[in-house]
């Protein structure tokens, strides 16, 4: 932007979320007419640690806001909605029809975790259980690729992305007369393929329109042809050992991916029928009735993806499972360890050298699964308020990520005809730089930005330039940090 030139029409984007959780970005529209537009894409928990001030301070005055779009139901992008709802914000919520049916399970089961933290630590609960009964009454879900106007100047549409069932891409489109629209696509969290259901392309006008994409980043360290695919051959080695095997699992998503690899285990003749499956976790029962309601938007071949010999699981039930010495398989919530019944199995299984417990995702800083993984076999561990000995076999895979990997994402950017600037969110610090540099190297765009908490990036179109802290310059690939507003003001 040449100096001392201003424009009328901008939009800020800032972020909360330094990493990977807590996701939460804020659009600032600002129009000719000197009306201000305030969008926010999605406002999740921080999962590293119990970041209870994290998750207190939001990026915005909610008062303020006109509109929140959610891209798909996980807590770490919805857990902090009723927050919004808590502290003034009186508009709607706009996601898809799928999520919004699923907004719920995970929003009063967040709210439950979160007043048991709050007993247990003696502090104010996040929200309560009305905050949540409010966020989904306000709540409006329309169709994939429905385009829906908010307002004059603004239209959103929701395409699908992938990562899960009712997942979405947004595209914010912002427009005032006589200048050039702002286009703003946010990835969400996407994945290029995805086991239970097929991901098409954007339509091609999508793709030929000027945009600022704001991309994730969170496994841009590797390429899919890296990715080792260890879980089905761990298992197969334990039972064949005559182990028990716990597997933690995100509820929505990986859970019913779990259980597809095992049913298919059992086709391949890889893994007995007559080894029990069990299944454990409330939330994880409820998204996969949800999966096999919405059998439609399945592919054919995983229409029935549950397991022989799988079992549900009850409180009454956990701690006879956990005496029975015999092999089995045991498929539990939480993903990382740190909550559900996996903090009954995982303390119960650990000291025992005829078990594997199999992370099958991320693990964030803080929680269980993340301790395990830097603790030796052999040595002490203090979780849960025991301190136990690691002797069970502890892996861990990224196979199944939910995630497009590096070179996948960089294919996926190849496809769009007039990229002005690409964002780079969603991702560890170290991830999100490399990431970019290889984007400036491998897509057509002169603009690469990373998104960090406390720095905002000025979208605007003025001789084809634009305004961006942590600007990475395609000429002399170096990453400039000066920040056009490092402390911004709450809006």
């Amino acid at each position: 932007m040449s100096k001392g030139v201003r424009s009328n029409f901008y939009a800020d984007i800032m972020s909360q979320n330094q990493e990977v959780t807590g996701s939460c970005h804020l659009v600032v529209v600002k129009l000719p007419n000197g009306e201000t537009l305030r969008i926010m894409v999605d406002c999740g928990l921080f999962q590293e640690k119990e970041h209870y001030d994290d998750n207190q301070k939001l990026i915005c005055n909610p008062e303020n806001l006109d509109y929140v779009l959610v891209t798909h139901n996980h807590i770490d992008h919805t857990g902090r909605l009723p927050l919004l709802i808590k502290k003034g914000y009186a508009g709607d919520f706009y996601t898809t029809h799928i999520t919004k049916n699923l907004m719920p399970l995970a929003l009063y089961d967040t709210c439950r975790i979160l007043a048991d933290l709050s007993k247990r630590k003696n502090i104010p609960s996040l929200y309560a259980s009305k905050d949540v009964a409010q966020t989904i009454n306000k709540t409006r879900g329309y169709d994939f690729n429905q385009k829906v106007r908010l307002s004059h100047n603004a239209a959103v549409t929701f395409f699908e992305n992938g990562h899960l069932i009712g997942a979405a891409m947004i595209l914010l489109q912002l427009s005032y007369p006589g200048y050039e629209d702002i286009n703003l696509l946010f990835t969400g969290d996407y994945n290029n393929k995805n086991m239970f259901f097929n991901v098409e392309e954007l339509p091609l006008e999508v793709r030929k329109l000027p945009l600022t994409i704001i991309q994730e980043a969170t496994y841009g360290y590797v390429n899919s042809t890296e990715m080792k695919a260890v879980f089905e051959e761990n298992v197969a080695k334990a039972i064949a050992e005559k182990k028990t095997v716990i597997a933690p699992v995100f509820s929505l998503g990986r859970a019913q991916e779990i259980l597809y690899v095992l049913k298919k285990m059992q086709q391949d003749g890889r893994l007995s029928t007559s080894i029990p499956i069990y299944f454990d976790g409330k939330l994880a029962f409820k998204y996969t009735g949800f999966y096999l309601s919405y059998a439609a938007e399945l592919k054919l071949k995983v229409k029935e993806f549950l397991p022989d010999n799988l079992q549900t699981v009850d409180d009454a039930m956990r701690m006879s499972i956990i005496r029975d010495r015999g092999t089995k398989i045991i498929v539990t919530t939480s993903g990382m360890g740190s909550y559900g019944p996996a903090q009954t199995y995982i303390p119960a299984y650990l000291p025992q050298k005829n078990a594997l417990i199999h992370f099958t995702g991320y693990t964030a800083e803080g929680t269980l699964g993340r301790l395990l993984q830097t603790t030796e076999t052999g040595s002490t561990v203090e979780a849960l308020g025991l301190i136990l000995v690691k002797r069970a076999d502890v892996q861990y895979t990224n196979e199944y990520s939910a995630h497009a990997k590096a070179d996948e994402m960089i294919d996926f950017l190849k496809k769009f005809e007039n990229i002005r600037m690409v964002l780079v969110n969603h991702g560890q610090a170290d991830v999100k730089e490399e990431f970019a540099k290889r984007i400036l190297s491998e897509v057509d765009t002169r603009n690469v930005g990373i998104q960090n908490h406390g720095h905002k990036i000025r979208i605007t179109k003025r001789k084809g330039a634009f305004l961006a802290p942590f600007r990475i310059c395609k000429k002399s690939k170096q990453i400039f940090t000066k920040s056009i507003d490092k402390n911004y003001k709450k809006i």
